[in-house]
């Protein structure tokens, strides 16, 4: 499936990791109205996009990533964020079948009638994929748990409900553009998900969470990720903390785990490799854009950090897109 560019911002909340995210988009979406006659069970592929799920009409089932099944109910919403595979049943135990099998038929650019041939009740699911602009090794990406649900966090985020029924009253409705409109409107109401799951502390605040919410150290994390094309120097980071050279190297590492030249290194070439393997840059010029001298030289940086050479990356991802 083909995809537009669709960007959805998180707002500022003046905590430096939400400032990292005011950077956090949506890049790309494909959307499927499924209407699905029981019995029925459609199984996900994993992928490195994240899977949206919306239950529109007829509660249904979740073989969720953890392999356990998890009744859904009419007005659920679920974000799966980093794609893993999963299966949406009409019960537990119906066989399931790919998306890919099923009968798809384009609406408009980007969205599609998914159904089936069962005479059963009908369920009605509005079901997409969403590529986010950071990429999948992402330090925030890699703590997110494998599924959020939107009715688990509502209590602190009541825009969440409001969402929630005007999706539920669009996809009910087969009027001209309810297909754009709902698509807008889960781009928002995923965005809001991880937001709301940001502002009340990302389940446990260990590890890099802390580090980023530490009062010395997060800001200089925040900018870091915010300008990952910067070659930053571990002098240019103190001064931003307002440290000596060598204290604010000692609190980072104690702090972060690792070596501030380090983590700089491993926030580009992860910049990098989304340049490779989303936007098909050349090697050359990745390697120009984050100051290298020569192509030679980054590619060996690459390597070391990512365990494969930039050239294989670009070629990997130029023919790898999520569908």
């Amino acid at each position: 499936m083909n995809y537009n560019s669709s960007k959805v911002a998180l707002s500022t909340s003046g905590d430096p990791l939400t400032d990292m995210l005011r950077g956090l988009r949506l890049d790309g979406v494909d959307y499927g109205r499924c209407v699905l006659g029981e019995p029925w069970a459609v199984s996900f592929p994993a992928q490195r996009a994240a899977r949206f799920h919306f239950i529109g009409q007829q509660g249904c089932w979740l073989f969720s990533p953890a392999r356990e099944w998890i009744e859904l109910s009419v007005g659920d919403a679920l974000l799966i964020p980093r794609g893993d595979e999963h299966v949406l049943a009409s019960a537990p135990g119906v066989p399931p079948v790919p998306i890919g099998s099923y009968t798809i038929e384009p609406v408009c650019e980007n969205i599609y009638d998914v159904s089936n041939e069962c005479r059963g009740p009908k369920t009605l699911l509005f079901c997409g994929s969403m590529h986010f602009n950071l990429d999948g090794s992402h330090p925030l990406l890699d703590m997110m748990p494998t599924l959020m649900q939107a009715h688990k966090l509502m209590a602190n985020a009541p825009g969440i409900q409001h969402l929630l029924d005007a999706m539920a009253s669009e996809v009910t409705m087969d009027r001209v553009g309810s297909g754009g409109i709902l698509a807008r409107l889960a781009d928002v109401l995923a965005a809001t998900i991880i937001r709301s799951w940001v502002e009340n502390g990302c389940g446990d605040a260990t590890g890099w969470i802390a580090a980023v919410r530490n009062p010395d150290v997060g800001k200089v994390l925040a900018t870091i990720h915010l300008q990952p094309d910067r070659d930053w120097s571990v002098e240019a980071l103190a001064r931003m903390m307002g440290a000596s050279r060598s204290a604010f190297a000692k609190r980072f590492a104690t702090v972060v785990g690792e070596t501030p030249a380090k983590y700089v290194l491993r926030v580009r070439m992860h910049q990098a490799r989304q340049w490779l393997a989303r936007d098909g840059m050349r090697v050359s010029v990745a390697a120009a854009k984050l100051g290298y001298d020569s192509e030679a030289s980054f590619s060996r940086a690459f390597k070391r950090v990512m365990g494969m050479a930039p050239s294989h990356l670009r070629h990997v991802g130029a023919g790898d897109k999520p569908s």
